[in-house]
């Protein structure tokens, strides 16, 4: 290759580490110290997961920032992304598990009324298409606190309005829809997630997930039933079909804000890496590729799985365009690499071996590290 090669960057974050723009800064520092002429464009992505918001504002999008209700009903400043009418949204920036103190559950009680403040923010701002991230939360609550900041009244046998949290979806005898934001039928709303798990059952949201959230034996079944519960009066009172949704793939993601969101807002569920991507204009910056560089924290068996790299891989090789690996840790072997699509991957382990120092001296090592890749590949 030539000095004029034409190099694409587009790797998610090193987690607790580096950002996926710093990711690309440090990558294109070492790329152009061994290659100076090389032609380089950073495109920061993300896969729906932590890190969506800010791979969108360093794709042009703008941060609007706005107080909304945390996990534990405690006020609490959520950022999301906005550009034109399309608005990106971490479901953990309001409902997240990095929002509770340390050592702090409430796996019955905690709600995701924020999430759906946000969605309402970024409505106000003149969203159309609302691009939903929803990893890391804290709840289990099958999006009803989404649902209910959005206009949704969820009542008990009484008529009574019932109280934050998965548990008390118990009590769930009626839903009425006829207070949803009307500007939420104009809205395209799209979950990038790639959990595929149900609402209910042994690989449900209560069952699967619950547990990480600080859920008892006891907590998971209580969940499960009052899941079950709010899938039947919830499907029922959003019509024909809507019920059958709890049973879908990802309806259990997210404590089941795939089903609140499925049922409740008609949205659409997509792969997260697919739905940056085409966000981000990754399609247009491809065309002037001659190769691309990807790449995460951990290059493993969960890669394949519908993460950054294997989404960027999997466009970058339909292009015809050859794609090369960064990462803090290599466990793939290069047999599925290149069933990925990536030709080889790089790791600062093989720098450092000692994976501290990895994490601790991230930026200088990539950089070395994109210096051999260039001698290798530009």
């Amino acid at each position: 290759m030539t000095t004029t090669t034409r190099v694409l960057i587009a790797a998610d974050k090193f987690k607790g580490s580096l950002t996926a723009a710093e990711v690309a800064e440090h990558v294109s520092a070492g790329l152009l110290a061994r290659r100076p002429g090389t032609a380089v464009t950073a495109l920061p992505v993300a896969d729906g997961g932590d890190g969506t918001v800010a791979a969108a504002l360093a794709g042009g999008f703008v941060s609007r920032t706005v107080t909304v209700t945390g996990p534990l009903g405690e006020p609490v400043r959520a950022e999301f992304a906005l550009r034109g009418d399309t608005a990106v949204v971490e479901m953990a920036a309001a409902s997240g598990l990095v929002l509770l103190p340390p050592d702090e559950f409430a796996p019955l009680t905690a709600t995701t009324a924020g999430t759906g403040e946000l969605i309402a923010a970024a409505v106000d701002a003149g969203a159309r298409t609302v691009v939903l991230g929803i990893g890391g939360s804290a709840t289990t609550d099958g999006g009803a606190g989404m649902l209910v900041a959005l206009g949704v009244r969820l009542l008990d046998a009484t008529g009574r309005p019932l109280p934050p949290g998965g548990a008390a979806l118990r009590e769930l005898a009626a839903v009425d829809l006829s207070g949803l934001d009307p500007r939420l039928a104009a809205t395209r709303v799209v979950l990038a997630c790639d959990v595929d798990n149900p609402l209910t059952g042994p690989q449900g949201a209560a069952a699967v997930y619950a547990p990480q959230k600080g859920a008892t034996a006891a907590d998971v079944a209580t969940l499960d039933a009052a899941l079950q519960q709010y899938a039947r009066v919830l499907g029922a009172a959003a019509g024909e079909g809507a019920a059958a949704l709890a049973q879908s793939p990802g309806a259990g993601a997210a404590g089941g804000v795939g089903f609140g969101a499925l049922a409740g807002l008609g949205a659409e569920f997509r792969p997260g890496i697919e739905v940056m991507l085409e966000v981000l204009g990754f399609a247009d910056a491809l065309k002037d590729a001659d190769l691309v560089v990807t790449g995460e924290g951990s290059l493993d068996a969960q890669t394949l799985h519908g993460k950054a790299p294997a989404g960027v891989a999997a466009a970058a090789r339909a292009a015809g365009v050859p794609v090369v690996a960064v990462c803090g840790r290599l466990a793939l072997d290069e047999a599925a690499l290149r069933a990925a699509g990536i030709e080889r991957a790089y790791a600062l382990t093989s720098l450092e071996p000692d994976t501290s120092v990895c994490v601790a001296q991230a930026g200088p090592l990539l950089r070395r590290l994109a210096e051999q890749l260039a001698a290798d590949w530009l």
